[in-house]
């Protein structure tokens, strides 16, 4: 050993199996610089940067936004975990606590909820680490975090992430207290679709008003001496006041009335919001029949069954394949495991005799058995029983 160390060489340290160095995912990539320009120019794109994002309340509050997100989250929550040995193939029964419920503190589905919720508004999401496994320190539970409470610190060349803050506290790389990052496929809306959506707000309020206005905005035109400031606001009060309580006015011989609004139909408020919807459902990659968007419809009984597919694969995949790869990765699950949604037998599970023609089928060729059978429609199996035998 002596002359290996007078030579330079030595042999690697071994790393005991009871105290691994498992750490979070940490110092990603920066994937949403703009291309082609200096980055940071005009405060646009950087991970984790909202400076020119519209504010999520105000996108929330937007109905086909607020339906587009409760449709995503909501499917994607309501579908359950599995893990699978990626040797065998086979569904594994032992599972970590956090497959079933990450946060001590609230089911799944709120979890993954507000998980996908991040996602679709930010392009990432976060999970604290709240307790590790003893015997190989991978996180055990979690909790999800604000994204608004999450800031990061850069590189000199603003190309990865040296570490995270939590309200302005650093976080450690591993262990309780780390964070779990998701990254989804794109930027999230609020910084991508930041035109679209402040359109939609601006066109939300713009209607609102109206409803609130009971007669067609105007002005009232003084035709003798100049009024004072406290009685033009006096005036403009009673009259608004007035028209809450009566349609019918009255005004002095000195005062007229012009109206320069025009009604609900020229406005096209009906057909700007269609065509907004439209917009966002595009925006989010939503079906436009889902949100009513669509003008002209033919959806017959077997594309309607045939939408749930689509819906799936174009629009709630990249959020399942954002979770799902990155709760397989070797910090959280072993390396022979990976961790997937129950896509088929939840959301995309047959009708019933589908199932049955399928099952009848599999049973007649052998590849199953009766308790496999009755496994795969949620049956308690009774065992396998030798009926020559009773057995």
């Amino acid at each position: 050993m002596g002359i290996l160390s007078a030579l330079g060489i030595s042999k690697p340290a071994q790393i005991t199996a009871s105290t691994p160095n498992i750490k979070a995912q940490v110092s990603p990539a920066i994937y949403d610089a703009p291309f082609g320009q200096y980055w940071g120019n005009y405060g646009f794109g950087g991970y984790n940067n909202y400076a020119t994002s519209i504010d999520r309340q105000n996108a929330i509050s937007v109905p086909a936004i607020a339906q587009c997100r409760n449709l995503i989250c909501g499917t994607i929550a309501g579908i359950p975990f599995e893990v699978y040995s990626l040797s065998t193939g086979e569904e594994l029964d032992s599972l970590p606590a956090w497959v079933k419920q990450p946060d001590k503190r609230a089911p799944r589905a709120v979890t993954i909820a507000w998980t996908v919720d991040s996602l679709m508004m930010f392009g990432v999401a976060y999970w604290r680490v709240t307790e590790v496994y003893a015997d190989d320190n991978r996180p055990a539970r979690f909790e999800w975090i604000q994204n608004d409470r999450v800031t990061v610190k850069l590189n000199k060349y603003s190309s990865e992430v040296e570490y995270y803050m939590i309200q302005g506290e650093k976080v450690p790389d591993s262990g309780v207290g780390s964070l779990v990052t998701f990254q989804h496929v794109d930027q999230g809306i609020l910084l991508r679709g930041a035109r679209i959506i402040r359109a939609a707000a601006d066109l939300e309020n713009a209607v609102s008003i109206a409803a609130q206005t009971p007669q067609p905005s105007g002005y009232i035109k003084n035709n003798s001496a100049d009024l004072p400031e406290d009685q033009i606001s006096g005036l403009l009060a009673t009259w608004k006041a007035a028209r809450l309580s009566r349609s019918t006015a009255f005004l002095t011989q000195s005062l007229d009335y012009v109206p320069t609004q025009f009604s609900p139909a020229e406005m096209t408020y009906n057909d700007s919001i269609q065509s907004m919807a439209a917009q966002i459902s595009r925006l989010l990659n939503v079906p436009a029949h889902m949100l009513n968007a669509e003008t002209l419809r033919s959806n017959t009984y077997s594309n309607v069954i045939d939408a749930r597919k689509e819906f799936m694969a174009y629009t709630l995949q990249p959020y399942l394949t954002s979770i799902e790869e990155r709760l397989s990765l070797d910090d959280l699950l072993p390396r022979d495991q990976v961790l997937r949604f129950a896509v088929d037998e939840t959301f995309l599970r047959a009708n019933p005799l589908d199932r049955l023609a399928v099952t009848e089928k599999l049973l007649t060729l052998g590849l199953i058995t009766i308790d496999q059978a009755k496994a795969m429609e949620d049956l308690t199996p009774d065992g396998d029983v030798d009926e020559d035998t009773n057995f």
